[in-house]
């Protein structure tokens, strides 16, 4: 927003036009208990160099790192016209779009952002975003579960990533929903079709199946979505969008395709932000339409002919309907779904594919470089988009330690998560990295080792 200053002539000016003669009167409804009087706690103001230079001095004591952990939340490179588009004043106040004829700016953008979605997921339809992913994926097993009917069990690969199930579980755990947890093969760190023969007999709504899963592993998605449908279960991909420009879409898993897709949306243009604000998306088939939470945005014609963005379908109707809405949770990230719109607009298809691309090749030049380290191997022998797993001959702990002070952030301690699996350390390298960077961070991993 631009900055525009009020000198004591224009709140003069602008008070007597409405006849007050001090600011204090425009509150003088307030009880004089009520007000809290002079701010002694706050310091005297700044100067904006003075306040620039603190702020800078307090951001440098985060330490600027190389990032090389992943784990859900990606460091991509995202063009600065993204931003700089995103934070117009239109976007940046803008709220739900309610009143389609003065909000078509922001109408138009949301039916984009859907069908881009829907492109890139393979699926029918999207709607115009979720909280994260992990809250998108538990509204994805409360969508299979109604309109499964028979069941109230879903299938959950320990693949997919932990935090995801911990909140799975914790959203649908009081609805009388049973979430079952698949185990994985310690070889291969994938989930093997054979090895749901065990459970064939059982009965359950949906397979969450994640591609890649959270050790960076590729599933046998085809197989798995197959099983699904077999036994008349609904398949929910859990997919990384980024990965979607190589890896073939969800909705054509399979012999049918995926019935619903879901997923974290911050690598499409959100910068990581110590956390948040991300955005999740989700996108279905046509059947499973009327069942999807969030708002979906449709195109149409007015009475003169003239093309038109309005809420075509608002699933989100709690404010109306309660316990009986589609979703009391699901929301609409707005300036998050800009920003990812803005970034794929700029990308284009080619440009995403060159980002997933560069990203797999220096994760593989990554892994190559740190396994001639002595006593370092990879933990599984499965496929990999661009993040992998590697088991260290030294504490992961000592050894995130020592490169943190190098100015590294070298992984994610897997054991955390998986406390069978000592020693295991998660990396991800995007297109970001340079082989200059992957270079120092194995000669640096190789001294912390020895």
């Amino acid at each position: 927003m631009p900055f525009i200053p009020h000198t004591k002539e224009d709140i003069a000016e602008m008070l007597s036009s409405i006849g007050a003669n001090t600011i204090e009167e425009l509150f003088d409804e307030i009880p004089n208990d009520l007000i809290c009087g002079e701010l002694t706690g706050v310091p005297p103001g700044l100067s904006e160099m003075e306040i620039t230079r603190l702020m800078m001095e307090r951001a440098n004591t985060d330490g600027l790192y190389q990032n090389f952990i992943g784990a859900g939340a990606y460091e991509h490179h995202i063009p600065a016209a993204v931003w700089q588009i995103t934070t117009r004043g239109e976007f940046y106040s803008s709220y739900t779009p309610y009143q389609a004829e003065a909000s078509q700016g922001t109408l138009q953008l949301l039916y984009e952002y859907q069908t881009m979605m829907a492109s890139l997921t393979g699926m029918d339809v999207s709607n115009a975003s979720m909280y994260d992913g992990a809250t998108a994926l538990a509204e994805a097993a409360l969508m299979a579960v109604r309109s499964h009917k028979s069941s109230r069990r879903i299938l959950i690969p320990k693949t997919v990533h932990p935090v995801y199930r911990k909140v799975v579980r914790a959203i649908v755990s009081n609805q009388k929903i049973e979430v079952v947890e698949l185990p994985f093969c310690t070889q291969s760190g994938q989930v093997l079709p054979e090895s749901l023969d065990e459970i064939s007999n059982e009965d359950f709504a949906a397979l969450v199946i994640p591609q890649p899963n959270f050790f960076g592993v590729l599933e046998n998605v085809d197989a798995l979505t197959d099983w699904a449908h077999s036994k008349d279960a609904f398949a929910i991909g859990v997919v990384n969008p980024t990965a979607l420009a190589l890896l073939t879409p969800p909705g054509e898993w399979g012999s049918k395709g995926a019935d619903i897709a879901v997923g974290e949306g911050q690598p499409l243009g959100i910068p990581l932000s110590s956390g948040g604000p991300y955005f999740g998306f989700m996108a279905c088939k046509n059947n499973l339409l009327r069942q999807i939470p969030g708002r979906i945005i449709g195109k149409t014609n007015d009475l003169d002919n003239k093309p038109g963005f309005v809420l075509t379908l608002q699933a989100r109707e709690q404010h109306i309907r309660r316990s009986k809405a589609t979703s009391n949770i699901c929301t609409n990230q707005g300036l998050m779904v800009t920003a990812a719109t803005i970034y794929m607009a700029l990308l284009g298809p080619e440009g995403l594919r060159l980002v997933a691309a560069q990203s797999h090749a220096n994760t593989l030049e990554l892994v190559e470089r740190i396994e001639k380290i002595a006593g370092v191997k990879r933990t599984f022998s499965g496929p990999i988009f661009h993040e992998a797993a590697l088991t260290l001959p030294a504490p992961i702990n000592e050894i995130l330690s020592k490169l943190k002070d190098k100015g590294i952030i070298a992984g994610l301690n897997i054991q955390e998560h998986y406390a069978e699996m000592g020693n295991t350390l998660l990396v991800c390298a995007t297109e970001t990295k340079t082989s200059k960077d992957i270079q120092q961070y194995a000669e640096l991993l190789t001294q912390a080792i020895n």
